[in-house]
C-alpha cells in the first residue's frame, strides 16, 4: 500500500502498511472522509511524521485524539493552526512552560517550531469526526501508533518520552526507562492539571537530559 508519509518513516513502517488491520483502517478512514466532516484534512493526517523525520526525533509528546472543532487540528498533538484560539490544555501547557522556564505564553498555538527541532507531536488516533471526540478510536490507529513508539524506543537511544495522563502512560508502558527518559504527570486538561501537571517541569527536565546525553536542547 502506498502511503504518503515522510521517507524515513515510510522505510520503517512499510511492513505496518501491509498488514490487514491497516488496510481495514484505510478503507474506514476513506469512507469517513466521504460521509462526514473529518479532522484534520487528509493531507495533514501524517503531519507529525512529515514535520519530524525519524532520524531527527529527540522527544515524543503523546496525545490521544486530534481536536474536533473547525480549524484546530493540523496533525500535531496539542497544537492548533495560527489564528485559532488556544484550547484549554494548550493554555495550561504554556502556563507550565512559563513557570518552568520563564517563557511567556505565546498568542499562537502552532507547535510546528517544536516539531522542527525533533519533538514528535504524536496523537494515538490520527483522525476524528467533527464535534465527536473519540469517534475514530478502536479502528486501528492505536495499533499503528503503538508500532511507531516501538520503532523509536527500540531503534533509538536517549529519547525523552513525555506521557501526560493515564492514557499516554499506559500506551508507553513498555518503554525501557534505562534507555530513555520517561516523564510522567497528570494531563494538562483543566480536569486534571492541578493533580500534578502544574509544577512537573517537563520542559527543563527534557533539556537537562538532552544536555546530559550530548544532544541539543529544545528551544521551547
Amino acid at each position: 500500500m502506498d502511503v504518503k508519509i515522510e521517507q524515513s518513516w515510510k522505510e520503517r513502517l512499510t511492513a505496518e502498511f501491509e498488514k490487514p488491520y491497516f488496510s481495514a483502517l484505510t478503507d474506514f478512514v476513506r469512507r469517513e472522509y466521504v460521509a462526514h466532516r473529518i479532522y484534520p484534512k487528509g493531507s495533514l493526517i501524517f503531519n507529525a511524521f512529515d514535520k519530524t523525520a525519524f532520524d531527527k526525533v529527540k522527544v515524543v509528546i503523546l496525545g490521544q485524539d486530534p481536536y474536533h472543532e473547525p480549524g484546530q487540528a493540523h496533525g500535531l498533538c496539542f497544537s492548533v493552526n495560527d489564528g485559532i484560539a488556544l484550547p484549554p490544555s494548550l493554555q495550561n501547557i504554556y502556563k507550565e512552560l512559563e513557570a518552568d522556564l520563564g517563557i511567556p505564553p505565546r498568542t499562537s498555538g502552532n507547535l510546528a517550531p517544536w516539531a522542527a527541532q525533533g519533538v514528535l507531536l504524536l496523537n494515538a488516533t490520527l483522525t476524528v469526526r467533527a464535534h465527536q471526540a473519540g469517534s475514530h478510536q478502536q479502528r486501528g490507529w492505536e495499533e499503528f501508533t503503538d508500532a511507531v513508539i516501538h520503532k523509536i524506543a527500540e531503534e533509538k537511544e536517549h529519547i525523552v518520552f513525555i506521557l501526560w495522563g493515564s492514557y499516554a502512560q499506559k500506551k508507553g508502558a513498555f518503554i525501557d526507562p534505562f534507555r530513555h527518559l520517561i516523564i510522567k504527570s497528570a494531563h494538562p486538561s483543566p480536569l486534571s492539571s492541578y493533580r500534578g501537571f502544574f509544577g512537573s517541569k517537563p520542559f527543563s527536565k527534557t533539556n537537562d537530559y538532552l544536555l546530559q546525553t550530548e544532544q541539543i536542547p529544545i528551544q521551547w
